[in-house]
Parts: C-alpha cells; sequence; structure tokens
C-alpha cells in the first residue's frame, strides 16, 4: 500500500477490514508474541478455538506457518501464512488463507505496533481483501467479532507474562 490518497484511490478502502487495539504491554513483548517459535498458536483464533500447528519456524519474508485452528465442536480451518515483510517491533506483513497454493480468498494482512509513552502499544490490524465481496463476505461470517476475541486473547496472554 502506498500513501493513504494512492491506496484508496486503488479502491482499497472497500476490501479492508481494520482492527486495534491498545495492548497493556511493550512492543517487544506484543511483536515476539506474533512471531517467536510457539507462541502466537497459543493465543491465536477465536475465543473457544485451539491451534494445531504443523509447520512454523523463524519469521522471516518467504516463511510460511501452516495450522489448523479447531472450532469448539471439533471442525478443523486449515490456514496458511506466508511472511512478506518482517520489520522487528514495528510491523509483519503476511498472507493469510487456506492452507492451499493460489487460493483465491487469502488476504493480506498488515499488523503495525506503536509504542505509547505509558508503555502500552497500539496495534493495528489491517486485512486487505481481493475483492469487495470477499470482505463483505468475511464480514458477514463474523470476521470483526471473531478478530477482535482473538486480540483479546493475544492481550490476555500478554498479561500472564
Amino acid at each position: 500500500m502506498g500513501g493513504s490518497g494512492e491506496s484508496y484511490a486503488n479502491g482499497e478502502l472497500e476490501r479492508e477490514i481494520v482492527l486495534s487495539r491498545v495492548i497493556n504491554a511493550p512492543k517487544d513483548l506484543v511483536f515476539r508474541a506474533w512471531t517467536e517459535s510457539g507462541q502466537m498458536f497459543q493465543w491465536f483464533g477465536p475465543r473457544g478455538f485451539r491451534c494445531e500447528v504443523r509447520q512454523q519456524g523463524e519469521a522471516k519474508v518467504g516463511a510460511v506457518w501452516r495450522f489448523d485452528m479447531i472450532a469448539p465442536d471439533g471442525r478443523r480451518y486449515d490456514n496458511r501464512m506466508t511472511f512478506l515483510e518482517v520489520i522487528p517491533n514495528e510491523k509483519l506483513v503476511l498472507d493469510h488463507g487456506c492452507d492451499k497454493d493460489d487460493d483465491p480468498n487469502r488476504f493480506h494482512v498488515t499488523i503495525t505496533l506503536h509504542q505509547q509513552s505509558d508503555g502500552k502499544t497500539v496495534l493495528m490490524l489491517r486485512q486487505l481483501h481481493p475483492s469487495k465481496a470477499q470482505r463483505d463476505a468475511t464480514i458477514g461470517f463474523g470476521a470483526v467479532e471473531l478478530g477482535n476475541q482473538t486480540l483479546d486473547k493475544l492481550a490476555e496472554y500478554l498479561a500472564k507474562r
């Protein structure tokens, strides 16, 4: 994404979901919760869901993480994240979708972290979907509420550390 004028001129606003959260932890801890081996899968996903990791490694450009999110009813949702940009303690950019090559519904995720003077971190998570229809379907599925639950779980996880 370019500057705000360029970004929205290309129709990105109508394809985007934005979530934000103030987390009571310094940004290096927030960053590590997203990137250190094993940490993310202790909290990632909506309430009641758990993750089973199939492939994980160092969070670096080109790395692929594969995992299943398992719903309370036992239903499995396969996931694949591909890291596109990693700026320690500042920014993560990745593609996220089903665990299949060329998933037409995968979306682009940008996570930015900003340290406040009180030691808390503002986390901004932007999802850019391939089309407005896909974004609307994702919202209809409950992505905003489920995403907020995931960020709640991240904040709770970090509060215990």
